[in-house]
Formats: structure tokens, sequence, C-alpha cells
């Protein structure tokens, strides 16, 4: 598989992001911090990362939570997946959300959150008058029935 090369600017002490395993599809992506921050139970914040990247045309970067820290400590990204587009050349900040009950430290160079790269195709919308009919029609949240 060939990878595509993506500039990035590293203003953080932190390594790249990088895949933690072979067969891992997002890129793990560290904070970068002067000082520790507390999360109190339900309260958010933009985490900086002090990353900047220069996606092709026809990417995107998918910003996702991590699970090992939702699970472990009830920390999980808001807006997600978040989305960078190819033409956003600003630092990547990650929403952070404590869903706990705890209040939850987070440190310089903590993994946060993961970065997928996506290759994505552009649309073009159709005003039409009327859709094709489907046996689900307009059924929306739950409509299947199937359990």
């Amino acid at each position: 598989m060939e990878k595509i090369k993506i500039p990035i600017v590293n203003c953080s002490q932190n390594d790249l992001p990088s895949y933690a395993t072979a067969g891992a599809a997002g890129m793990d992506i560290r904070a970068a911090l002067n000082a520790t921050i507390v999360l109190k139970p339900f309260e958010r914040k933009l985490i900086e990362t002090g990353l900047f990247i220069e996606l092709p045309d026809n990417y995107e970067a998918q910003i996702r939570p991590r699970s090992g820290l939702a699970v472990k400590q009830g920390l999980t990204c808001l807006n997600s997946p978040g989305t960078i587009d190819s033409d956003y050349r600003g630092e990547i900040k990650v929403l952070l959300i404590n869903l706990s009950n705890e209040d939850q430290e987070i440190y310089n160079g903590d993994r946060i959150a993961q970065m997928v790269i996506s290759k994505i195709d552009k649309a073009e919308l159709i005003l039409v008058q009327q859709l094709n009919i489907t046996e689900r029609g307009s059924g929306g949240f739950g409509h299947t029935g199937k359990q």
C-alpha cells in the first residue's frame, strides 16, 4: 500500500502522531500543554496539540476519541469525528469532555485522540421533485425494528 505524504509542522515537544500498531487506522495525537489541565465532570475544553498539517485536495483528517481514554477515564471527543479540511492551516485542537463523575487531569504529552486520514469524494446535489421509493421509506431512528 502506498502512503500519502502529508507536510506537518510540530510546534510541541511531543513526537509526531504515529500508528501504535501495524493494523491501526488512526495515529495517536498528544496534548501540547504548558500546564496540567483539570477537566471537571461534564466540563469540556479545547486541548492544543501544537500540530499543523497540509492535507492534499480530496483528503480530510478525522479526529476521533481514543477508546482506552473513554473507558478508563470517561474522556471523549465532542463533535466526533471532527473534520479537518484540506484547506485548513490552523492548529489541530481536540475538543475533550469529561463524562466521568471525577475530575480528570490531562498532562503534556498525553495521547488524547486519534487522527484518521481519509480520501473523500465530492458530490453534486441535483434538485428533484421526488425521490425513489424504498421499503424503509422515511422511517428514522429505530424504525427498522431489528433487535
